[in-house]
């Protein structure tokens, strides 16, 4: 057991947080929405202005996020160099992948109406992706 927890040492699995701000704020929002949208996905949609009983299988793709959101923190607090640095940039792919989403669907109405739709679900995904490349600006592999 012992040379097990070496060699997991050894291949990037030592290092828990991120150490920068800007990725240990990542980490923590990617974990508190990735929990809220898996386990309380219907809350999570109202918190965003959606309507959960209009369009119930909804609740699905929320899962869905909230599961991708958990897997990409997992990724970063149980990495380090190079290991690291691909969860750091494939964080901010999805989140990059987030902000077109946002700006196609508020384009075709398919967001909840008002002011605030297309800041919200759009610069999410560029706070994401700022984050994400201030923590590798940083260096924090």
């Amino acid at each position: 057991m012992a040379s097990w927890l070496s060699s997991m040492r050894r291949g990037g699995y030592d290092r828990a947080m991120p150490k920068s701000r800007p990725g240990r704020a990542l980490v923590g929002v990617r974990f508190v929405l990735g929990t809220s949208s898996w386990f309380a996905p219907k809350f999570f949609m109202v918190a965003l202005g959606m309507d959960p009983h209009a369009n119930p299988q909804a609740a699905y793709m929320a899962r869905l996020f909230g599961v991708r959101d958990l897997v990409l923190g997992i990724g970063l607090v149980s990495t380090r160099g190079d290991a690291r640095r691909l969860w750091w940039r494939l964080g901010m792919l999805c989140d990059i992948g987030d902000m077109g989403a946002g700006v196609l669907s508020a384009r075709r109405g398919e967001l909840p109406p008002g002011p605030r739709t297309l800041p919200l679900f759009a610069g999410a995904g560029v706070i994401g992706a700022s984050l994400g490349a201030a923590a590798l600006i940083a260096r924090d592999v």
